[in-house]
């Protein structure tokens, strides 16, 4: 009986939940988005830990038109991703399903607590699961071949915490890098080496606000070390907040959409913003960019 016990109480939270999919609770984020599939932002009964974004009408979405999974880590190891609401709305209003960590964040209030690389882990768990289960609304509808791991600050050491993950076809790291001394970052930060580096196997993509960015001297050291994947390195001076909490996620949501087109849905007319001599983001003012081992 002890042994059943342990057994249940080690399972993951979303495990321990009913099979069928239920939205408790849902809004709109500004206007659903600027991407053909309006998007809402809702809390799943299935996995009450994290925040779902997702196209509001899944009609569109069958074997042959199935939602990529983007997984995200907040700034600061924060469980909520009340700061990037704006951001991960745009992202998921281009045909996407984005699993963000932390519980929905009500309107106005910032969410509290510290989060954990393994929630990441945690979400493509989950997504997997739900496009298995006849009962949930996201039945054949996941891409579950086609997975992104995200996010930005600490959010960012999540993400290269578990970018060994088989199941990963794309890294996205925002405003973050790995420390060159293990253990200078916050208590709550995966403490991982440049070793860690190593261990990614799909292409890469970094952001970072420019030289104003606290993260910058980690994230550029990072790109100089990755010469085994495809990595472009993108910078705009805006600092360490990037813009996500501006309209529609600002420039940063505009070049990481065109990355998860590029690398999840294969849109080569969304990659040429990254190929090319000189790649297309080049025509933005905004941005300052360098490539390794890309087309």
């Amino acid at each position: 009986m002890l042994a059943l016990v342990a057994l249940v109480t080690s399972l993951p939270l979303f495990a321990q939940q009913p099979a069928t999919s239920v939205q408790t609770s849902s809004r709109v984020v500004e206007d659903g988005g600027t991407g053909p599939h309006s998007a809402i932002m809702l809390t799943e009964s299935t996995l009450p830990t994290h925040t779902v974004f997702r196209p509001k009408n899944l009609d569109a979405f069958k074997k042959k038109n199935q939602l990529p999974i983007i997984v995200w880590g907040n700034g600061a190891c924060a469980n909520s991703p009340w700061e990037h609401v704006n951001f991960l709305s745009e992202v998921s209003s281009h045909g996407f399903l984005v699993v963000a960590i932390g519980p929905m964040p009500q309107e106005g209030q910032k969410g509290s607590g510290k989060s954990t690389s393994s929630q990441l882990i945690d979400a493509i768990d989950w997504a997997v699961a739900q496009n298995k289960d006849k009962k949930s609304p996201y039945y054949n509808k996941i891409d579950v071949t086609k997975i992104a791991v995200s996010g930005m600050s600490c959010g960012g050491l999540q993400t290269l915490e578990v970018a060994s993950d088989p199941r990963v076809s794309t890294v996205v790291v925002c405003n973050s890098g790995i420390f060159n001394t293990p253990g200078n970052g916050r208590s709550a930060m995966p403490n991982l080496t440049k070793e860690n580096l190593l261990k990614i196997h799909t292409p890469t993509l970094y952001m970072l606000g420019g030289e104003k960015d606290i993260a910058y001297n980690n994230g550029m050291d990072d790109y100089k070390r990755i010469n085994h994947v495809p990595v472009f390195m993108a910078n705009m001076d805006v600092g360490h907040g990037g813009t996500y909490g501006q309209p529609h996620g600002g420039e940063f949501a505009k070049v990481a959409t065109a990355w998860y087109q590029w690398q999840l849905k294969g849109d080569r007319t969304a990659g040429k913003m990254f190929t090319g001599e000189p790649a297309g983001l080049a025509q933005n003012p905004n941005w300052r960019f360098e490539k390794k081992n890309m087309p």
